[in-house]
């Protein structure tokens, strides 16, 4: 098992107990917050799949991915006052996640000879739809579609790997180039309120 699976199963991780937090201040039951927690674990690359015809889905012939998710769920419930303590960390981790799922996502398309523009196209859906699922069952306009830049840094993330391979550096240093590309690009866009607004306040 290579570095980049035990990495997709982290992300998964951080990306259901992200889920399962929104659940549970959204006042959803154990079983909602459960349901929560793995769309938003999995609906990207679940979304991927079928568009692809990759059948069965990933997740379908892997436990251990609900294994992962069924470990962070509990984690959310338990520890999520600590959690809350560390936003920081779990926006670095989640960062990371749709970073590395980004490319996991082109990864995978490519392997069905998809034309390069459409496999960025559905690396964006893999790290970027769980979140838009997760914000349409809990009643909230999704991230992507808000000011904040987000799937935009997936975007320039999957053109630089996509890049990286076409000049032909090293697999590995091309995933931790562009995972840092949408690390540097969320993180200064957070701390310099950038966005993509440009909705101007009208008078009279």
């Amino acid at each position: 098992m290579s570095w980049i699976y035990f990495l997709d199963l982290f992300g998964t991780g951080v990306f259901a107990i992200s889920g399962v937090l929104t659940a549970i201040e959204k006042r959803f039951d154990l079983v909602g917050s459960l349901v929560i927690g793995f769309v938003t674990a999995i609906g990207g690359g679940t979304i991927r799949d079928l568009l692809i015809g990759r059948f069965p889905v990933g997740w379908l012939t892997d436990r251990s991915y609900f294994v992962v998710i069924l470990i962070a769920y509990m984690i959310a419930y338990f520890l999520r006052t600590y959690i809350v303590k560390f936003r920081k960390s779990m926006f670095l981790f989640d960062t990371v996640g749709i970073g590395l799922f980004t490319i996991l996502g082109i990864r995978i398309s490519m392997s069905y000879n998809i034309n390069i523009e459409n496999c960025l196209i559905l690396g964006v859906v893999s790290a970027c739809f769980g979140g838009v699922i997760r914000d349409v069952l809990t009643n909230e306009v999704p991230l992507i579609f808000r000011k904040e830049i987000y799937a935009t840094a997936c975007i320039i993330g999957g053109a630089t790997y996509l890049a990286l391979r076409h000049f032909h550096v090293q697999e590995d240093a091309s995933i931790i180039s562009s995972i840092g590309i949408v690390i540097l690009i969320r993180y200064f866009a957070i701390k310099n309120a950038w966005s993509l607004n440009f909705h101007k306040q009208s008078y009279g």
